[in-house]
């Protein structure tokens, strides 16, 4: 996830094929790969999903119980900070919103975990009123470890780093906590349409 990895200028010729990329995008058909680490393997009857507060109540799902939980059908553009987007994908989890309907925090903001270490920080705000999810198909199939599975963060209007994948919790927080990328220099919010890639921009 460095800078460089697609060239300005092929990034700038290929931009004007979607209009709805945001600038300096350009279209995949392919959904690349691309890890900090390598890929965990979560056998799904040990896999489990908490939320933990402010407080440290913790608040745990299992797979069966993710699954059962009433899920969305989601159809969402993906855009990586490494300048290629993805348009019109399609997933299918449950609700951030659903995790949190009884959990009690005054929190403002999330560090996402996930299994093998990785982080994330979101404003709490930005994964509420059916704007993110925890992910667990995509295209119709069960999501695969190279994409995050057997389940990830999905918050598709920032740039896809935001978008934890093997996701195992959420950390409630009083005050913003920058994840992985965030120390290393990637911007704190990262919205694409401002391209907020790293910090200072």
């Amino acid at each position: 996830m460095g800078k460089g990895i697609v060239s300005p200028g092929f990034a700038g010729r290929r931009r004007a094929e979607g209009p709805n990329l945001p600038p300096g995008q350009y279209l995949t058909e392919d959904f690349p790969v691309l890890s900090a680490g390598p890929t965990p393997r979560i056998p799904l009857d040990t896999w489990a999903f908490e939320v933990i507060t402010e407080s440290g109540q913790r608040h745990r799902w299992s797979w069966d119980e993710l699954v059962a939980l009433p899920a969305d059908d989601v159809t969402v553009d993906i855009h990586c900070v490494t300048k290629w987007s993805k348009l019109q994908t399609q997933w299918r989890g449950v609700a951030i919103d659903t995790f949190l309907e009884d959990v009690e925090t005054a929190a403002d903001f999330v560090l996402a975990h996930s299994y093998g270490g990785y982080t994330t920080n979101v404003p709490l705000d930005d994964l509420l009123d059916g704007q993110a999810w925890v992910a667990y198909q995509y295209e119709g199939e069960p999501v695969t470890p190279e994409h995050g599975g057997p389940a990830r963060l999905l918050v598709p209007h920032l740039y896809f780093w935001k978008s934890a994948k093997w996701v195992r919790g959420l950390q409630m927080l009083l005050e913003d906590e920058p994840g992985f990328w965030e120390q290393a220099g990637y911007h704190d919010y990262g919205d694409p349409w401002r391209e907020q890639r790293y910090q200072g921009d």
